[in-house]
């Protein structure tokens, strides 16, 4: 199946110092990204969905700004045109919020259901850090 590049950027009333953990952290990201997540001995992310594992490797951080995530095969291992997520986030000197971008390289086949899916999930982040 064909992989396709989403993007979406959403606005947090929140610093990046505040939200950066929910990005970078198992414990953050089992609040809002997935049903649990977590790392094992060789710094493998385990996201898990409904009961199924997905596995991933950080492959990217800068604190307060940036996290990147490449998912795994289902032996843990790299693979050839990997799907990722990456979250961005970008403060808002001005407003004294933060934009979160998030860029979604999957083989999701439906971009409206790939765009309400994020929403929800960043609304549901919305409503954890009171933003």
């Amino acid at each position: 199946m064909k992989k396709s590049r989403f993007v979406l950027e959403y606005e947090l009333n929140a610093s990046s110092k505040m939200l950066f953990p929910y990005f970078s952290t198992p414990s953050g990201l089992a609040q809002w990204f997935a049903d649990d997540v977590t790392v094992d001995e060789d710094h493998r992310y385990n996201f898990i969905w409904e009961g199924v594992d997905h596995l991933a490797k950080m492959v990217g951080q800068r604190t307060n700004s940036y996290v990147k995530f490449v998912y795994l095969d289902d032996n843990g291992q790299d693979q050839e045109d990997a799907s990722f997520v990456e979250f961005k986030l970008e403060p808002n000197e001005l407003t004294q919020t933060t934009f979160v971008r998030v860029v979604d390289y999957s083989d999701f086949d439906d971009p409206e259901e790939q765009e309400d899916m994020w929403q929800q999930m960043l609304q549901s982040l919305k409503e954890t850090v009171g933003g």
